[in-house]
């Protein structure tokens, strides 16, 4: 079955155009204990939203996890993790920070309860409204 997620970068880091371009990376970088193990969690063919951090906040894309969880070789202490992720496709209606906070449906998603975290579980319900409202 299907899991869903939501994934965060800054897009001066990385953004969803960056990500599409190259089609499959690696989402490392990770060094949150909680978003490490969300990252183990994951399965192959599992949906993200790709979500641009900071001065944008919002859902632009979605790509599709694939691959096993494995090290990652920027951490020199061996803790955390990356898997590859796979662009799927850019949302129609990129879906605001301030639009998910209007959203009575959304009021117990994880963005909105531990804003900072990287990675972090999206509900089938959360997904099939935010995906409704991108199209």
């Amino acid at each position: 079955m299907t899991a869903y997620w939501l994934i965060k970068s800054e897009p001066s880091t990385w953004s969803w155009e960056q990500h599409a371009e190259k089609g499959i990376e690696p989402w490392d970088g990770v060094r949150n204990y909680q978003a490490r193990n969300h990252l183990k969690a994951m399965h192959a063919g599992d949906l993200c939203f790709f979500y641009h951090s900071v001065k944008e906040r919002r859902i632009v894309g979605i790509v599709e996890v694939i691959g096993e969880y494995r090290l990652d070789p920027t951490d020199p202490t061996g803790v955390f993790g990356l898997r590859d992720m796979k662009a799927i496709r850019a949302v129609k209606e990129p879906i605001s920070l301030d639009q998910i906070k209007n959203i009575p449906d959304l009021n117990e998603m994880a963005l909105l309860k531990q804003s900072r975290l990287s990675v972090q579980p999206v509900s089938p319900k959360e997904w099939q409204c935010i995906l409704s409202l991108t199209e």
